[in-house]
């Protein structure tokens, strides 16, 4: 009778063991197969904390610096512009070169034309800085012609001071009636992207007739000799690129 008793106390504890392991894997495997939490596991219903809405004078002061930094660009090339100052000039076209160009790589472009076709511009709460740009320079070209082109454009700031480091023996001056003709390029050529892009909505066709890039150092070997390419025959022909040959000029032409 003892024996059986024992061996019944026995069994009991090894029944108790079975049962907390298994108790104790339930626990265990339950997060693994949690259902989404309901309204009745949060009783109390607390809600999250919200990401805070900035507030426009918020948006502006953060992006106050960009815009005063243009600012007092566009103040330079305007007063080098209505002053005729030769070596305001030169100033000026040395600080669109390391400005817009080097630190900021902030170009008017082919794509933005696409942009404007396609309603694909950059976020304007975002962008006041760029859109201020844009806006100048839209504007100086519409009252005053080729402020752009001669004063802001990277690029062709850039090439004029190429010009006028070359020397003069060097530089072939195109006959006028040539030249006349030959300005009506750049107009083909904007026709031709728009109409790739509208047939296409593919924008990198700008790699192949903006030399812009080159601020950015993205382009393949092949662009990279044809820009070489391009800024030799400069030398020797004045302003070739922006004369004959940009559609964003051509574009702004039209204005």
């Amino acid at each position: 009778v003892r024996g059986l008793r024992r061996h019944a106390r026995h069994g009991a504890r090894c029944a108790r063991l079975v049962l907390l392991a298994a108790t104790l894997c339930s626990v265990a495997w339950a997060p693994v197969h949690a259902q989404p939490s309901t309204a009745a596991d949060n009783p109390w219903q607390f809600e999250e904390d919200e990401a805070p809405v900035e507030t426009w004078q918020q948006v502006v002061a953060s992006q106050a610096v960009d815009i005063s930094q243009f600012a007092a660009f566009a103040a330079l090339a305007l007063t080098s512009f209505i002053r005729k100052s030769v070596r305001l000039k030169y100033v000026t076209l040395v600080v669109a070169v390391a400005y817009l160009g080097v630190y900021k790589s902030q170009l008017l472009s082919i794509v933005n034309v696409f942009g404007v076709l396609g309603g694909n511009l950059p976020l304007f709460k975002y962008s006041l800085g760029w859109y201020v740009f844009a806006l100048f320079s839209v504007v100086s070209t519409a009252l005053w012609g080729r402020l752009y082109c001669g004063r802001i454009c990277a690029f062709g700031a850039l090439t004029q001071l190429l010009d006028s480091i070359a020397p003069a023996r060097f530089r072939y001056d195109v006959p006028l009636r040539i030249e006349r003709q030959a300005a009506k390029i750049k107009y083909g050529l904007l026709g031709a992207v728009l109409l790739y892009f509208l047939s296409t909505r593919d924008m990198s066709i700008y790699r192949y007739v903006e030399p812009f890039w080159m601020f950015t150092g993205h382009a393949t070997t092949g662009l990279w000799i044809a820009l070489g390419v391009l800024l030799v025959a400069t030398v020797f022909v004045r302003n070739l690129y922006c004369r004959f040959l940009c559609p964003l000029g051509a574009a702004l032409g039209l204005l």
